[in-house]
């Protein structure tokens, strides 16, 4: 017996609920990435001096830190609002009946990542904002998006064995677009790097920066958007093709959107000099392509609703 199964006796929420807390904590991992942009361009990435304290001698930012300090000491407290999300999502995945091990697996592995990403945004601070800790404290944000996603979407099928709507190839294909789209959002970063915002005051002359030329970063980073254009109409006329199921179709015609709306949004960024709010908005469809890119494969197979006996139901069990 352990408090999560003393739980489970006691609270056994619907399958319903169990999809609306994974949902929960999908929008609250994208909110995180948001926010974290927010930090950098509003140049407040060291508006707390240390970590994990905001400063050598308080916990909370001071008056002296003001605008800085606030904004840097709010987005590190919104950590605990995800947490809390991704703790909601565990005990409610664990409480259900039938206890679905998958579901709680997925949980506490965002968990770990919101943990470890955490440390990792620590010592962003520490290294003084390094552009490579910063663009791994991204890339971390991603990975946790991507299991939070995998949660929800899981929360709504079975756990019967994958078994693939269409042909093998057709279903890697779309792994490929996935790798693709991966690569571009890990580009986008490098460009964070040596860009117009380095997370401090522009007086602030201390913040190292990624030593290649953002024009050409910028350039690597678009020719990477071509391809993933270029790749998801492919995969689009492919799935129509081999008549695949509608809703695979449908969120590969969802990624095209928010692909080409990216683009636009980017070319304009990149012209205009990246202004703070268009570089949030960046960030914010750059979060949302990726999940539009990741559900595509997931809509290529199903899983059936696997019957548990009833006595296993209910024999309490470690979490």
């Amino acid at each position: 017996m352990n408090p999560f199964s003393l739980l489970a006796e006691r609270w056994q929420p619907s399958a319903e609920m169990v999809r609306r807390a994974a949902f929960a904590a999908l929008v609250m991992s994208v909110v995180i990435v948001v926010t974290g942009g927010a930090v950098r361009l509003t140049a407040s990435g060291l508006g707390c001096t240390t970590w994990p304290r905001c400063t050598d001698d308080s916990l909370t930012p001071t008056a002296e830190m003001g605008f800085h300090g606030i904004v840097e000491f709010t987005n590190r407290m919104l950590t605990y609002v995800l947490s809390a999300a991704v703790g909601w999502a565990i005990l409610a995945a664990r409480s259900h009946r039938p206890w679905r091990r998958s579901l709680t697996k997925l949980g506490w592995a965002q968990f770990w990542l919101v943990m470890s990403n955490a440390v990792l945004g620590g010592i962003t601070v520490l290294t003084g904002l390094n552009p490579y800790t910063v663009a791994l404290h991204m890339i971390a944000a991603m990975g946790l998006v991507w299991v939070a996603l995998l949660m929800w979407e899981r929360s709504k099928e079975g756990d019967g064995p994958a078994k693939l709507a269409v042909a093998r190839p057709i279903h890697q294909l779309s792994y490929v677009l996935v790798t693709v789209i991966g690569l571009l959002v890990a580009a986008g970063t490098l460009v964070t790097g040596a860009g117009h915002h380095p997370g401090t005051p522009k007086d602030n002359k201390i913040v190292p920066r990624i030593p290649i030329d953002y024009d050409r970063l910028a350039q690597f980073h678009a020719d990477f958007a071509f391809i993933a254009v270029g790749l998801s109409i492919a995969v689009l006329f492919v799935l129509a093709a081999v008549k695949a199921p509608e809703p695979a179709k449908a969120r590969a015609k969802e990624l095209l959107v928010v692909l080409l709306l990216q683009g636009v949004l980017g070319f304009i960024q990149y012209f205009t000099d990246a202004p703070e709010l268009m570089v949030g908005l960046h960030m914010l469809l750059a979060s949302l392509t990726w999940i539009a890119a990741l559900r595509i494969p997931l809509a290529l197979r199903t899983r059936a609703i696997v019957d548990v006996p009833a006595a296993r139901t209910l024999e309490p069990a470690a979490a």
